[in-house]
């Protein structure tokens, strides 16, 4: 059977009715739904004869999936990982987010971008080739994993536990773009202490409140130092998310006259591959010496939020002439008939996945590439049918280049 049968051999409507069905698991990060859809996951693998478990971590009975089509021997591994964790409804939809609705063009549903329909596509993929008796000499590893949105904790564990393959798919949602670096992601707390006056003195006084001011443009147009090349200082960024300004550090609202005192920030950061958390931090001090310097008596503090031990979301990067990036690339070429966009592309270059944690950690290859990203995170989340039957068609060329 040539590769064009093999790819119309895919069962639409079930490939639909999957990932409908997937969807209509409310999973969100640390509740049973997350486990029951990890759950639900393992008995649709153990269907179609992978040998899959649920691999429970943590102290909280957490799980996650993990599938394994056994090779012949002799063949390259690929190892698939996506999250069932979704991010929560939020106002403005207008189709029921828990359906998993279909119509003429798209699949509509909470997570469905965010990262179900890349869960489903490695799924269909690896059934379709079964059914069509295919027989691999290499592994093929799927993952369906938990608390990706909460630093990618399902994955850490499955690297704890030591799962590896020699190459890996992650199916964050890219729009098929082929993601070869990410940044890294941190968090941070700035603290700005001024000296108040009541407003008929407020010249004498230091404003915490203007202060924050000059800096948030700062601090959102900063590059860190330290990059590789351009294209590594192009995924720097530096986002401040939460401002709160008043009087002390109680931060009392209720004496308006008087010049705010104090000022605390919250956002994030990015910094590419070859920088680090430290550095990125310096470049943020360095910033902050300077306000102190525009603002006589003003005092600043720089503190990276804690995580327990676990950074939000490593970097990752693999290298354009990797045989999992020309494997995927040349599937592309061959389902769709034009060059895969490739790199360090936006705006899927800011984001965390858990490729940062499997190439960091596990110290595996690997390409970032799902469908979705669009309509990712917003009212009416929804995938192009085209774009997910697609990503099938991708994924199965990629397993038998890979894993022969």
């Amino acid at each position: 059977m040539d590769r064009n049968e093999l790819l119309a051999r895919i069962d639409v409507p079930a490939a639909l009715a999957l990932l409908s069905r997937m969807v209509q698991h409310k999973s969100y990060s640390k509740t049973d739904g997350e486990k029951q859809l990890a759950s639900f996951m393992a008995e649709r693998m153990r269907e179609i004869g992978l040998d899959a478990e649920v691999a429970p971590f943590g102290s909280e009975g957490r799980v996650n999936a993990v599938g394994r089509w056994k090779g012949t021997g002799g063949g390259k591994s690929l190892l698939f990982n996506g999250h069932v964790d979704t991010n929560p409804v939020t106002e403005g939809w207008t189709v029921d987010p828990w359906e998993g609705k279909v119509d003429d063009a798209f699949i509509y549903g909470i997570g469905v971008s965010n990262m179900k329909a890349g869960d489903a596509a490695y799924f269909c993929a690896v059934k379709t080739l079964i059914d069509a008796g295919v027989k691999l000499r290499g592994d093929v590893i799927l993952t369906y994993v938990v608390g990706e949105l909460q630093g990618g904790v399902g994955t850490y564990s499955l690297i704890e536990q030591g799962l590896r393959a020699d190459y890996f798919i992650n199916s964050e949602p890219t729009d098929l773009k082929a993601m070869t670096m990410h940044a890294a992601a941190f968090m941070f707390i700035i603290e700005l202490v001024g000296n108040t006056r009541h407003l008929s003195k407020r010249e004498e006084a230091v404003d915490a409140i203007t202060a924050a001011c000059d800096l948030i443009p700062r601090l959102n147009a900063m590059r860190f130092s330290g990059a590789r090349s351009p294209a590594h200082e192009a995924i720097n960024r530096v986002h401040v998310g939460v401002v709160h300004g008043a009087l002390g550090r109680e931060l009392h609202e209720w004496r308006t006259p008087q010049v705010a005192d104090f000022v605390r920030i919250k956002g994030s950061g990015r910094y590419a591959p070859g920088q680090t958390e430290q550095g990125a931090l310096a470049d943020m001090r360095r910033e902050l010496d300077a306000l102190e310097a525009r603002f006589p008596g003003l005092e600043t503090k720089l503190m990276s939020e804690d995580r327990a031990g676990v950074p939000t979301m490593p970097p990752f990067e693999v290298a354009l002439d990797s045989p999992i990036v020309r494997a995927v690339n040349e599937a592309y070429l061959a389902v769709r008939g034009a060059a895969q966009p490739t790199g360090p592309v936006a705006p899927s270059c800011f984001y965390g996945t858990d490729a940062g944690h499997l190439y960091t950690f596990g110290g595996m290859e690997g390409i970032v590439c799902g469908p979705g990203g669009r309509y990712n995170t917003m009212p009416d989340e929804r995938v192009d049918i085209p774009d997910y039957l697609d990503m099938i068609r991708i994924y199965m060329l990629a397993i038998l280049d890979i894993c022969g």
